[in-house]
């Protein structure tokens, strides 16, 4: 099996993340990996790591068997411009950005290239991650494994087929942000009522892990998981109550359809 040189176009969080995992558990040596930024000082900490830096995309394009494209959307139509000709039917092209479809891509190349399309999240700057993939038609089995394994170094994986990778965007690359926002109002409760902010902070965040694992590992439906927090004329009913009246559950799936269109203006 050929040893797949790896390119990243863009050296910012999300890039430096999965490098990251692919060094820290010695799936690659730093020396098959290639990157490419704007930012020279970004290039610099790479090089530090021992990743080559390459002069231009198009270079980049050129070094590289599988390229990840670690830009925003805005940037796609410049970069993808600036490689088109540097880009062989035999490379892949690995697309991370919100929106940004197969089809989006080999229009703008011209090619019918082999291309994963991933919507990650950031919680995989700390190994955590959770990352939806889907795999072009004409992608070999041993080229989505080798995709799909610089993400799962990072955190857990799922193929989905890309009539849902809009969607997903609001279940998992979206979603720490309601969660995050979901905690900046407890502790926001929690400061008002004179509990210490960092005694609450680890508090909420052990609730938060403790509460995942539950719904991960217990066997039982979040349904069910409500049900046995929630005593009769007890603490937590009175507050689900108000959940429910101020009608929660339904701003939330609002919220997720509202990113899900977004997700779909981006890649027209």
């Amino acid at each position: 099996m050929k040893n797949k040189r790896i390119g990243f176009i863009g050296a910012g969080n999300m890039a430096t993340a999965i490098i990251n995992g692919i060094l820290g558990n010695n799936a690659k040596l730093p020396s098959e990996l290639n990157v490419f930024d704007v930012d020279k000082a970004k290039l610099e900490l790479m090089a530090q790591k021992g990743v080559e830096a390459a002069s231009s995309c198009s270079e980049l394009a050129e070094k590289s068997d599988i390229i990840l494209l670690a830009v925003k959307p805005q940037n796609y139509d410049e970069v993808l411009n600036d490689i088109k000709d540097s880009v062989t039917d035999d490379k892949v092209i690995v697309t991370i950005a919100a929106g940004i479809s197969i089809e989006y891509i080999r229009k703008r190349l011209g090619r019918n290239v082999p291309a994963v399309r991933v919507m990650p999240n950031t919680p995989l700057l700390l190994g955590k991650g959770a990352s939806a993939v889907c795999p072009s038609e004409n992608i070999s089995e041993e080229e989505l494994e080798e995709v799909s394994r610089m993400f799962s170094l990072s955190g857990d994986v799922a193929i989905l087929p890309e009539s849902k990778m809009n969607a997903v965007i609001a279940v998992n690359g979206s979603s720490p942000a309601y969660v995050y926002l979901f905690a900046k109002a407890m502790l926001d409760y929690a400061v008002s009522v004179g509990i210490d902010r960092e005694a609450a902070l680890s508090l909420i965040c052990k609730t938060f892990e403790g509460s995942a694992e539950m719904l991960r590992s217990s066997g039982d439906s979040p349904d069910v998981l409500i049900d046995k927090v929630s005593s009769k004329g007890g603490t937590t009913i009175e507050a689900l109550k108000v959940l429910r009246e101020r009608n929660v559950p339904e701003a939330i799936i609002d919220a997720m359809a509202a990113c899900t269109k977004r997700a779909e203006e981006l890649g027209s």
